[in-house]
C-alpha cells in the first residue's frame, strides 16, 4: 500500500525528491545536493496522456509516470528543511494539474559511497485515472509524442531532453532511446 505524503513526523526534516523525467533536467526548486538513485518497485514509462504540459485534451501528448513493477534509475534531490513546504507546493502545482499521480514516499537507494537508503517524494501514476495510457506500442508512442504540444512546449522536446538527461547520468532506458532515435530521424 502506498504511503501518503507528507508524513507529519518528517515535517521539519530535509526532503528528498525522486526525479525520473523532466525533474532530472528541470527541477525548478532549490536543493542542496543531487545524487543518482534507484527506486525499486516501479519503472519509468511513457504511460500518461498529457492534456496540459505536453498536449491538450483534443491532441494529447505522452509523458512519463512511475508504473508498477521493475526499477527506475533517476536523481534524488535533497531539499533543505526550510524549503520543504515551498518545494512541496511547487511540485503539487507542477505535477498535479490534473491529479494523474499519487504523491507518495518511496525508498530510494542513493548511488553514493555508503549506498544510503532514503525516503523520497515520488509521483506514481494513478492507474484508475482517465489519463493513464497503459502500455502503448512504439508506434502509438511516436504518434502521441509527435502530435503533443502544451503549455510547457513540444512533447518531442520533453522526450529528447529526458533521454539526454538519463544518458548524461550514465543510465540506460532502451525504450525511450529507441523513441528518441525515431523522433530525431
Amino acid at each position: 500500500m502506498p504511503t501518503t505524503f507528507p508524513p507529519e513526523s518528517e515535517a521539519a526534516a530535509d526532503l528528498w525528491v525522486f526525479g525520473y523525467g523532466s525533474l532530472m533536467w528541470r527541477p525548478g526548486f532549490d536543493f542542496v545536493e543531487q545524487v543518482p538513485a534507484r527506486l525499486i518497485g516501479e519503472h519509468r514509462a511513457l504511460c500518461v496522456y498529457s492534456f496540459d504540459h505536453r498536449g491538450t485534451p483534443e491532441k494529447p501528448g505522452l509523458v512519463l509516470g512511475l508504473d508498477r513493477g521493475g526499477a527506475c534509475r533517476g536523481i534524488a534531490f535533497r531539499v533543505a528543511a526550510q524549503h520543504r513546504a515551498a518545494t512541496i507546493d511547487y511540485l503539487r502545482e507542477r505535477e498535479q494539474t490534473t491529479g494523474v499521480y499519487h504523491e507518495v514516499m518511496r525508498s530510494v537507494w542513493l548511488d553514493n559511497a555508503a549506498r544510503d537508503r532514503v525516503s523520497a517524494l515520488a509521483y506514481v501514476v494513478d492507474r484508475g485515472h482517465v489519463q493513464y495510457a497503459g502500455r502503448l506500442s512504439l508506434t502509438e508512442q511516436l504518434h502521441y509524442v509527435k502530435q503533443g504540444h502544451g503549455r510547457s512546449g513540444a512533447n518531442r522536446d520533453y522526450v529528447l531532453s529526458t533521454v539526454k538527461a538519463i544518458e548524461a547520468e550514465g543510465f540506460r532506458d532502451p525504450q525511450l532511446r529507441q523513441l528518441a532515435l525515431l523522433l530525431q530521424g
